[in-house]
């Protein structure tokens, strides 16, 4: 077998680190983006919500170049197993990262239309479950990095268990505000618009999920989309 020229090999090391830097703030950037939406939308901050939609072209960059940088990479250097993996994973992690900056994206443009229609000083109320909801998505988020950021199946198991704390908040969310629409019929346009925030969050965590599920691909070779997060951790468990 031929020898791999080192200078080679010391720039194809080079090259994946720093695709995996440019990941872990392309992250960064995703998480920030989340956290000033939901703030805008509980402040009715105006301008921090044009500013999140303006920087929505930053997260959709950030993912034209990595997914780039990646194929390049497969082009030019042919990796092979845990390697090629790694390439693979961030490519499938900077898809997600982007889905979710459009959902902050959204969260922010929904936040200027309540504004606008005085949600914050009409009905406060309606709002009540999204903080916690973007807590823990947020967590999930940041977890679920820093298990990619580790490559530890482990971690990303924990995480991905947390998904359905976040849904059954969320069907907890949406009961609260069908009954505030059949309390007073006024404010369904207002309960919808948040409804549709709810659901924006909790589709932040399936991404975090859909990361989760990446890193377990990365560190054990194991394809685990679509399978239940406890199957997973006990097949994981027998090896």
């Amino acid at each position: 077998m031929a020898e791999v020229d080192p200078h080679i090999s010391h720039r194809f090391d080079e090259e994946l680190q720093e695709i995996r830097a440019m990941v872990l703030a392309m992250g960064n950037l995703v998480e920030e983006q989340i956290a000033n939406a939901i703030q805008a939308l509980q402040t009715g901050d105006s301008a921090l919500a044009r500013e999140i939609i303006s920087r929505d072209y930053e997260v959709n960059n950030y993912e034209v170049h990595i997914e780039e940088e990646c194929i390049g990479i497969i082009a030019r250097q042919q990796p092979a197993a845990g390697d090629l993996r790694l390439v693979m994973t961030i490519i499938k992690t900077v898809a997600d990262l982007e889905r979710m900056g459009d959902k902050a994206a959204k969260i922010a443009d929904m936040a200027l239309a309540m504004v606008h229609d005085g949600l914050r000083s009409a009905s406060p109320a309606l709002l009540r479950d999204i903080d916690s909801m973007a807590k823990y998505a947020l967590d999930m988020l940041r977890r679920a990095m820093d298990a990619l950021a580790r490559a530890d199946a482990e971690a990303a198991i924990e995480v991905a268990k947390g998904d359905e704390m976040l849904n059954q908040e969320y069907r907890s969310a949406m009961r609260r505000l069908i009954t505030y629409m059949l309390e007073d019929p006024r404010i369904i346009t207002q309960a919808i618009d948040v409804l549709f925030i709810a659901k924006a969050i909790e589709r932040i965590g399936d991404h975090a999920r859909n990361i989760c599920d990446h890193v377990i691909y990365l560190a054990k070779g194991k394809n685990v989309r679509h399978l239940p997060i406890e199957q997973v951790a006990e097949s994981l468990q027998r090896e």
